[in-house]
């Protein structure tokens, strides 16, 4: 007879399984690895605690050859996984992360948000919210960490996610257009945006998000969701990165094209690549298309 604790109460493959007795297995994403020092790609990482009530960190990569006190963009980065798998921590954003930092000479900050269903949204954009406040809390040097203090150009902060990360990097774009904590978001790069549509089943979002005012709640379905895009955040670019073979891609697609209709004052810039699917450059990071797609965001954070 099947113990008390194997029984499942709830099934979403493939992200997790929660028992009746409330342990939640997570079926991906679950491999750490630790920050390092790495010569090789000329990259180091580090991470600092951004929220002692919750437990949750950055980690924050930086080219080896920063000189004391020289100023770098800032890539304000937010992993995908669902809203409740993976990490900042996890070896497939190491490897990512290290490589936007050293080829774009940038300083990447990846945050840490709790994730569902243990912690259901919309905790998970409070938690991003937090941690971009934590950033700006570095605007006059005087911040818990070093790292931002010395090397941080808060004129040139960019939010770049991919999947539900890129839907949360939007959210924390359309709130940020309220207040502008010290920072200047000049750009938002969204990687294979994760976006509902009435098309949608809800079964699994309703779960993990319980509060989520149907499918077209403006935080999940801006396009259908009646946001006014115009109140973007961030100052002058906006990427969109789509994958042919992604069936978010449409989705990704009709936000393009909703921004520049919007009438946002930035510049709207979208790339496709063919024959590829979700967030292939993270599953294939060395293959030649993910080094272009990686080739493309660094071209788009690095122009004047």
């Amino acid at each position: 007879m099947e113990s008390k604790n194997m029984e499942i109460a709830h099934e979403f493959l493939p992200f997790f399984r929660l028992y009746k007795d409330g342990r939640v297995e997570r079926l991906q994403g679950t491999e750490t690895m630790p920050p390092s020092i790495d010569p090789k790609v000329g990259v180091q990482s580090m991470d600092s605690l951004v929220s002692q009530q919750h437990t949750l960190h950055a980690r924050l990569f930086l080219p080896i050859a920063t000189k004391q006190n020289h100023k770098l963009p800032v890539i304000i980065y937010v992993h995908g996984g669902a809203f409740c798998v993976q990490s900042p921590f996890s070896p497939t954003y190491y490897t990512h992360l290290t490589s936007l930092a050293r080829d774009a000479h940038v300083l990447v900050v990846a945050i840490q948000y709790r994730r569902a269903p243990e912690h259901p949204l919309p905790i998970a954009y409070e938690d991003a919210w937090e941690a971009i406040k934590w950033v700006a809390s570095h605007v006059n040097r005087d911040g818990p960490e070093t790292w931002l203090n010395q090397h941080a150009d808060f004129e040139k902060v960019f939010l770049v996610g991919d999947s539900a990360g890129a839907n949360i990097a939007h959210n924390m774009g359309i709130r940020f257009g309220v207040g502008e904590l010290g920072l200047k978001i000049i750009g938002m790069v969204l990687v294979h945006p994760y976006f509902a549509t009435s098309d949608d089943k809800g079964e699994f979002l309703e779960y993990i998000f319980p509060s989520m005012e149907g499918l077209s709640d403006p935080r999940i379905n801006p396009v259908g969701g009646g946001v006014d895009l115009e109140k973007l955040g961030c100052r002058r670019r906006l990427l969109v990165c789509v994958a042919e073979g992604d069936r978010l891609r449409d989705r990704g697609v009709s936000y393009h094209e909703a921004v520049k209709k919007s009438g946002w004052g930035g510049v709207v810039e979208i790339v496709e690549t063919e024959g590829e699917g979700h967030v292939f450059h993270l599953v294939k990071p060395n293959c030649e298309k993910a080094n272009n797609l990686t080739e493309r965001i660094v071209s788009f954070i690095n122009q004047d």
